[in-house]
């Protein structure tokens, strides 16, 4: 039996299920993008801060919804003049857009462990439909729980997939001599319920 499938049986089984709301964990989740750079390599950067929730129900993966929003401030390539230039008028103009949001509309399940979630996506002053594909990688008590009081409760990680095309949202320079086609790789543990 798989694991989405174990889980949801057992949480079946013990009470009705309703949609839990997960935050991010920080300091565990990375938002990475990747791109090639005119040919030569494949390049990197992330963007390190972020908010926002996730709504989850084993039972009812398709009313899975989630509402993310990162400091786009927080862009970082490990090199302080591109960093610069990303944030610049040029590309992200994080002084007059700092946030990047990303709202589903919808979601489907794509798999044992799997779904496809589907949302808005607003850089800059653009906003267009964009595509996760989302793998349930781990759900339940944190192995951490007993030694941290910061990993207690329950916990879900999370890997995910996009792909876009920058040019969509406004940042396309140098388009396509440096690949337009940017993929998007999330990694991410969410609590439940927060830590308030």
């Amino acid at each position: 039996m798989n694991f989405l499938r174990a889980t949801t049986l057992t949480l079946a089984m013990a009470s009705p299920a309703v949609a839990e709301t997960y935050h991010f964990d920080q300091s565990h989740t990375e938002v990475r993008f990747y791109y090639n750079h005119a040919g030569l390599t494949e390049q990197s950067g992330e963007w390190t801060a972020l908010s926002g929730t996730v709504e989850f129900d084993p039972e009812n993966v398709a009313a899975t919804s989630a509402d993310i929003t990162i400091d786009a401030s927080s862009l970082e390539t490990g090199w302080g003049p591109l960093n610069d230039h990303l944030k610049s008028n040029d590309f992200f103009a994080i002084e007059d857009f700092p946030e990047i949001r990303f709202v589903s509309t919808s979601a489907v399940q794509t798999g044992a462990d799997t779904l496809r979630m589907i949302g808005d996506l607003t850089i800059k002053d653009q906003t267009k439909p964009a595509a996760l594909d989302i793998e349930l990688k781990f759900m339940g008590t944190h192995p951490l729980g007993g030694f941290f009081d910061y990993y207690q409760g329950d916990w879900v990680g999370v890997e995910a997939t996009g792909l876009l095309l920058r040019s969509d949202y406004g940042v396309g320079m140098f388009a396509p001599g440096t690949s337009d086609s940017v993929k998007l790789k999330i990694s991410a543990e969410l609590r439940e319920g927060g830590w308030e």
